[in-house]
């Protein structure tokens, strides 16, 4: 099943965005990873069968705070 998150996540400065962005690329399943939003605050993972709870708790350990905004699934 395919699926989109939208996650907040407290990033202050460059070299948070790119931990942000390869703790994300790092779990099993993720096809895309993206920033979006007008401060580059917003990260945005798609794939197939990653685990969302998984994903969040990895970001709020490597970065800080980190929050669910959206969560799309697909057939």
């Amino acid at each position: 099943m395919k699926q989109k998150v939208v996650l907040k996540v407290s990033m202050r400065c460059e070299k948070c965005r790119t931990k942000a962005l390869e703790v994300a690329a790092k779990q099993n399943g993720v096809n895309f990873v993206g920033l979006e939003g007008k401060e580059k605050e917003k990260v945005v993972v798609a794939g197939e069968g990653f685990d969302v709870v998984k994903l969040t708790t990895d970001l709020r350990k490597k970065v800080g705070h980190a929050e669910i905004l959206t969560l799309a699934e697909q057939k």
